[in-house]
């Protein structure tokens, strides 16, 4: 009887999802609102960037204020995507095969970046990470482009050559 009342009162069909589906179907957003959280996230990583970039300059704790902005600039920056994407397909995408050396460099710079600052407060050394940082980057970005690695290190190997 009570499955009856279930099945009338249209209840059956949530029990029968399981509670995985039920969180993915509540919090799916729409296009527009994935395209606006994506932009809103990406501008606020670079400004966050930019913003490092200006406190390089100060006198005192400049360049640890700029490894701290510019690394969670580029987190901003990098985690702008799950909202186009969403988080577990980002996730499964950067430690393809493909772009798994570029995923874990990313990821080393920033956590190097990051202790550099904090645990050896050493600002020489965390402006390095960030300079690799930016080509790490730079590398995993055009990891998504076809062809384009290869287009780079041809244009790279015809320059040094």
């Amino acid at each position: 009887m009570d499955k009856l009342r279930r099945v009338l009162s249209g209840q059956e069909e949530n029990e029968e999802l399981g509670l995985t589906a039920q969180v993915l179907d509540a919090s799916t957003l729409s296009y527009s609102t994935r395209v606006k959280w994506f932009v809103i996230c990406f501008v606020c990583g670079v400004l966050c960037s930019i913003l490092g970039t200006g406190l390089l300059f100060l006198p005192k704790g400049g360049p640890s204020l700029f490894a701290v902005f510019y690394t969670l600039g580029n987190i901003m920056a990098l985690s702008s995507t799950c909202f186009l994407m969403g988080p577990l397909k980002q996730l499964k995408r950067m430690f393809e095969p493909t772009r798994l050396l570029a995923t874990c460099m990313v990821l080393l710079c920033l956590i190097l970046t990051l202790c550099s600052v904090f645990w050896w407060h050493k600002k020489g050394l965390a402006i390095l990470f960030c300079i690799l940082q930016f080509f790490a980057m730079t590398w995993y970005s055009i990891s998504y482009i076809p062809f384009a690695r290869d287009a780079v290190m041809k244009c790279f190997t015809t320059c040094l050559s």
